[in-house]
């Protein structure tokens, strides 16, 4: 086994594999940015090293600089978690080349199957069936349109280097195509630093299931069971169950076998998941995602096995220690994903901000996967996944009674989650009867009446950045003891020091020196206030501004693309104009209320 494992990735996985990796005995290293250099996976590894910058690409996405803590560490083995580097195989070649283990497939099998182009190949040389689309690149907007016509509208643009819905774009007309095709490349480009597309036909009513397998080295191969992701919007999933409802065991057993196959067609070992659309008993390959799933924990749930700890020893060369007569299910569980977004009226906004309180459910049943705690702040940069609520039961029934009293035993103050909206699906009628469908969420459901609790501060919160420790500024003691963070040659370490008791004067000074903006008052996304503005209804980054100084707009009309966690938000005006004064251009940084421009 491993004596230190660096975990590339940040948040709820990272706190994850740090929290096996202790159990089974390995030290742990964690990397950070400037961001996060006092969050809670930082907090909990062995030790920690900086790669500097705020985004993604300055820092978890930084080749170098995670090398170079690779290096200085000592670590003799990675897990990439999920998300940024997971799927990339020149990254997995890279952390090879030093002689240290890839907790993962093979860079080939990543490369076979990270591609979403080259995995349908392989997929159909396997003998299983993908959705029907095209296994080449997407180079001009023509051939979007093409498509369209050949396979009916609408047609669905994908990133062809990731997976969760990041890069995926559904048009429905061809005067959509060309938005639609920027846009995608800029999010897979932005999430995956690779922005190659192509296409799919969409279908009309699927539902999203998925099998978890694992391979070792040996030429052993599993399917452990299958989840239903099918609760999504935008692409993403919100709710995960397993073993999926209404579901034949007929074809259970029919694409347990072939994510077999597609995962022995390409030479893979570790975990993996390949995932199907599944619509009127049949089934079609859609992709293999070659890293854990954020929705591993329903399937542990079920098998009874810790998938972490069984990556770890399938990376070290074991054997899986099972055959497929082995595995026993039993029960159901079900997850929802706690996301920083408030889904008023279906929207799901992204909601950075600092978490001011973090109440967590318990009881029976009950599993909370967090990558946060009270006064961590949820970053506009990247992905906004709070924690995981998991629960399981003897049956479906049971687990969604759990799943619905472990919720509102929830509490998250600071942010909008998607905790209300969890709530409506999971008491929905259709979902109860399992004839939701990938498309439901944001079709069918009605968000109308989901009330959220403001947002506000509580009384005696610390300001996020605000410096805590033991003393009191008005004390006559002239020094206090502090634990602090210091930071040698990009590692961090815990020190205490006795230092000049000057908490309310920093406090003061830091106040004082936050820059004031201006605001557009209570005006929500493309809200319009008495004095005429449009301001942003959260956090984020200027990508594009869609009209001009003086252009007229119409009610509903984009008028800017904003980027928050990763994700493309329209920005609309409220009601007809013209517009007036531009106070912002691409690439600038907003916040909540931020007034981008004046309508006339």
């Amino acid at each position: 086994m491993f004596s230190k494992v660096l975990i590339a990735n940040r948040g709820e996985i990272a706190v994850r594999v740090i929290r096996t990796c202790k159990e089974l005995g390995i030290k742990t290293v964690a990397v950070y940015s400037e961001l996060d250099r006092g969050a809670m996976h930082v907090r909990l590894a062995d030790e920690a090293y900086c790669l500097g910058g705020a985004t993604a690409q300055e820092s978890y996405l930084n080749t170098d600089k995670i090398l170079e803590a690779i290096r200085t560490s000592g670590a003799d083995a990675v897990h990439p978690g999920y998300g940024f580097f997971s799927e990339n195989a020149d990254f997995a070649r890279q952390i090879e080349s030093l002689g240290v283990t890839f907790i993962g497939p093979p860079s080939e099998a990543i490369e076979v199957m990270g591609d979403k182009i080259s995995s349908r190949l392989a997929a159909e040389k396997a003998g299983v069936a993908g959705v029907p689309g095209r296994s080449e690149p997407v180079l001009d907007v023509k051939e979007i349109i093409a498509f369209g016509k050949d396979f009916g509208w609408p047609v669905a643009i994908k990133a062809a280097y990731g997976g969760g819905g990041r890069g995926m774009k559904v048009v429905t007309a061809p005067d959509m195509a060309a938005e639609a095709m920027e846009s995608a490349k800029r999010e897979a480009l932005a999430y995956f630093s690779r922005d190659e597309i192509y296409l799919e036909r969409y279908l009309t009513w699927p539902r999203h299931i998925e099998m978890q397998v694992f391979g070792d080295r040996h030429g052993n191969y599993v399917w452990l069971g299958e989840r239903d992701c099918s609760c999504q919007r935008r692409h993403q999933k919100l709710i995960e169950e397993s073993p999926a409802p209404n579901f034949p065991d007929e074809i259970r057993q029919k694409m347990g076998e072939a994510a077999v196959a597609v995962s022995r067609a390409c030479g893979y070992y570790n975990a993996g998941t390949v995932e199907f659309l599944f619509q009127d008993n049949e089934f079609f390959f859609l992709e293999m995602n070659t890293r854990l799933q954020v929705e591993h924990p329903v399937t542990e749930l079920v098998c009874g096995m810790d998938l972490v700890a069984l990556q770890l020893r399938v990376a070290a060369g074991e054997e899986l220690g099972f055959s497929q007569g082995d595995i026993e299910r039993r029960g159901w569980a079900i997850e929802c994903r706690l996301n920083a977004e408030d889904p008023r009226e279906g929207k799901f906004s992204p909601s950075p901000g600092p978490i001011h309180r973090f109440r967590r459910p318990d009881g029976f049943g009950v599993r909370v996967d967090a990558g946060y705690e009270p006064g961590d702040s949820i970053s506009q940069y990247y992905d906004n996944l709070i924690a995981k609520l998991v629960v399981w039961g003897e049956t479906r029934q049971s687990a969604l009674a759990r799943a619905i009293r472990a919720l509102e035993e929830t509490e998250i103050d600071g942010v909008a989650t998607t905790i209300p909206a969890h709530l409506a699906i999971l008491r929905s009628q259709d979902f109860i009867d399992a004839t939701h469908s990938t498309k439901w969420v944001e079709d069918n459901l009605d968000f109308s009446n989901i009330g959220l609790e403001p947002l506000a501060q509580p009384s005696g919160s610390p300001t996020a950045g605000t410096p805590q420790g033991e003393g009191d500024a008005t004390s006559l003691e002239p020094k206090v003891l502090r634990e602090v963070q210091a930071e040698v040659d990009g590692r961090l370490f815990e020190v205490k020091l006795w230092v000049p008791d000057l908490g309310s004067v920093v406090t003061t000074a830091a106040t004082a020196s936050r820059p004031s903006r201006s605001r557009a008052g209570s005006s929500g996304a493309g809200a319009i206030s008495s004095d005429g503005v449009i301001g942003v209804p959260m956090q984020g980054t200027i990508i594009k501004l869609l009209v001009e100084t003086g252009d007229s707009v119409e009610a509903g009309q984009g008028v800017c693309v904003l980027e928050a966690m990763k994700m493309e938000n329209m920005i609309n005006a409220p009601k007809a104009g013209s517009v007036g004064e531009i106070k912002v251009a691409p690439g600038d940084s907003v916040g909540p209320g931020d007034i981008i421009m004046t309508i006339n």
